[in-house]
């Protein structure tokens, strides 16, 4: 590698970096600081330093890892973020929006809020907010329309979580993510069975763009995502029309 040769090059998807070999990602930190935040790896470049991104700690990472074709998130999005535990795919978010963006980060325990507000101190793209996702109204005036919903939260309603806060806070033509974890919707029946339930339940309400599992990284989790646009007829719901059938001339010649 070269003296002038960068250690870390664009991946393909906004804001997001992998290495020469294209086997780690990674972002621009938001903060000038060498220290790592959350004891991940970092890469010092002449622009400032590169965060790496384990998809074994971030569901974001694995998705992104797992080759997907957008996450909706680039500089200067506004984010809504749901499940926001201790911050540590949050700061990644809060690296990918820049200083232009800005992350509503929304938990309800007190004891990874406390952590979430150590990680907003440092970031001023940052605002936490203690409340459940599950009851949207509680918090509206505290959130602004946003670009992106993302929502990682073990719940048994997930997706009705999800389509509640999209419906109240994702602009049209905005994008939402929701990492759907079979195990906390029910843990005796097949993952199979429990993702295309969901499925179902969101495609009646928006478009869906894409459909991805987390593994290897996440076993029974897959990432959906969503387009805040009128959903696409699928082909359950269309039906054929047959032409109507020409009636036979049953009529015998006569001799």
């Amino acid at each position: 590698m070269g003296r002038n040769q960068k250690k870390v090059i664009p991946q393909g998807i906004f804001e997001v970096y992998t290495d020469q070999k294209k086997r780690k990602l990674f972002t621009k930190s938001l903060l000038s600081s060498q220290k790592a935040e959350f004891g991940e790896r970092i890469v010092r470049e002449k622009d400032g330093p590169y965060r790496e991104w384990d998809p074994k700690r971030s569901k974001l990472a694995a998705f992104i890892k797992n080759g997907c074709t957008n996450t909706g998130i680039r500089q200067g999005s506004v984010v809504l973020y749901l499940g926001a535990s201790h911050g540590h795919t949050v700061s990644y978010v809060s690296d990918m929006i820049g200083k232009e963006g800005f992350v509503f980060a929304l938990d309800f325990a007190a004891r990874v809020v406390r952590d979430l507000v150590f990680v907003s101190e440092r970031r001023e793209n940052m605002a936490v907010i203690m409340a459940d996702a599950m009851h949207p109204k509680e918090y509206v005036d505290r959130v602004s329309e946003v670009d992106v919903v993302f929502q990682d939260i073990a719940q048994r309603e997930q997706a009705k979580i999800f389509l509640k806060n999209v419906k109240i806070f994702l602009k049209e033509g905005g994008v939402g993510l929701i990492a759907v974890k079979a195990r906390s919707i029910d843990i005796k029946r097949r993952s199979s069975e429990i993702f295309e339930e969901v499925q179902q339940q969101i495609e009646k309400e928006f478009m869906i763009t894409e459909i991805r599992s987390l593994e290897p990284f996440e076993k029974d989790h897959q990432m959906i995502v969503i387009k805040k646009a009128p959903p696409k007829a699928s082909s359950a719901q269309i039906k054929k029309k047959e032409s109507p059938r020409k009636k036979r001339n049953t009529r015998r010649r006569r001799k």
